[in-house]
């Protein structure tokens, strides 16, 4: 097949006869729970510029000299703690979200569209995911990170990644590339069922915890929005359960932490650890726990959140703590997808 095959002047091949390719992407997991692999996933990781930003020769001997030979050993236990027989639970739920965001968009007539999943770490890469796409004929290219809150270590990491495959391409495919969907309305109904379904089912809560990825607060200081957009989404997601008159949450029911925080620099705050420690002495001992952030559970959502949080919380006096799970292959997540997507295939 031709690389330039989807150029067609047929007005009745589907819903839009240019052929369209999706790239579905995530932040990625080493190839097995083991301790090298784990190793030459933190090695590509930790070298992006844009996840650390401390001097390069430095910040290489540190990585090479220490963290490399210590922390793939402890990291690998811990994948090895939330490992599936379909593997890592990241890489599983995008393939689910590939397929039934494939499915939705053949039955709402884009039969010239193709979705490919790919990792910005890890595999299947982002180059091989291009590549497969331009190998199809696919002329125009959709870029969907998934990671509603733009961040410049998250979604400007992918946008590197695809430049610097694109600029070994002779002919430029037409690009999109979507850089964040925090208060997207459809992504904001989707965490707000959810989080729903949890208090009708479980009841309501003394504390709704927004526990967010952390970043170094320098991140912040320098420009990157990603602190305010977790903000928001909170702000509307609890505005949009507040137009249930059976489901009322005030600023005294919610707070908004930040998780995952590595190093000894300052992070953004409130920590969500430390944050759960001090909840149960100020009387608080009955909380639900979400991370919008994630589009897909991971290490961070089910060891560290629904694992090691919670025994944070309850050794320190805590009685319920429940974690509300991402929304992963949710109905209403694959339709919040096509409706991001939407104005890009057009």
């Amino acid at each position: 097949m031709s690389r330039f095959s989807g150029i067609t002047d047929n007005p009745h091949e589907g819903r839009f006869h240019q052929k369209t390719g999706i790239l579905l992407t995530n932040l990625g997991s080493p190839d097995a729970p083991t301790a090298s692999s784990v190793r030459t996933y933190l090695n590509e990781f930790l070298s992006d510029r844009r996840i650390v930003e401390i001097p390069r020769l430095i910040w290489m001997m540190i990585l090479h000299g220490i963290i490399l030979r210590v922390r793939p050993k402890r990291s690998a236990k811990l994948y090895k703690s939330i490992w599936t027989e379909n593997g890592s639970p990241l890489t599983h739920i995008t393939r689910l979200q590939r397929d039934k965001l494939s499915a939705l968009l053949k039955q709402q007539g884009y039969v010239n569209t193709e979705v490919v999943m790919s990792m910005r770490y890890g595999n299947p890469s982002i180059q091989s995911g291009l590549e497969e796409l331009r190998e199809k004929g696919f002329t125009r290219i959709v870029v969907l990170p998934l990671y509603p809150q733009y961040s410049s270590p998250t979604t400007g990491s992918t946008f590197d990644a695809v430049a610097n495959v694109l600029r070994e391409w002779r002919w430029v495919p037409e690009l999109h590339f979507i850089n964040g969907y925090h208060k997207n309305t459809t992504y904001i109904d989707a965490l707000a069922n959810s989080i729903r379904e949890d208090l009708q089912k479980n009841g309501m809560p003394q504390k709704l915890v927004f526990s967010y990825h952390g970043m170094p607060k320098l991140f912040l200081d320098n420009g990157d929005p990603y602190h305010c957009l977790c903000l928001q989404t909170t702000r509307l997601v609890v505005e949009k359960l507040n137009l249930d008159k059976d489901l009322q949450l005030d600023k005294d029911n919610v707070i908004s932490t930040f998780q995952s925080r590595f190093g000894k620099a300052e992070w953004l705050k409130p920590y969500t650890d430390e944050t759960l420690k001090g909840l149960p002495e100020q009387g608080i001992k009955d909380i639900a726990i979400i991370s919008p952030a994630f589009s897909a559970d991971c290490l961070e959502t089910l060891e560290e959140i629904e694992s090691e949080n919670r025994e944070i919380f309850e050794g320190a006096g805590g009685e319920k703590y429940r974690y509300i799970a991402a929304l992963n292959d949710r109905d209403d997540h694959i339709e919040a997808m096509l409706a991001i997507l939407e104005p890009n295939l057009s």
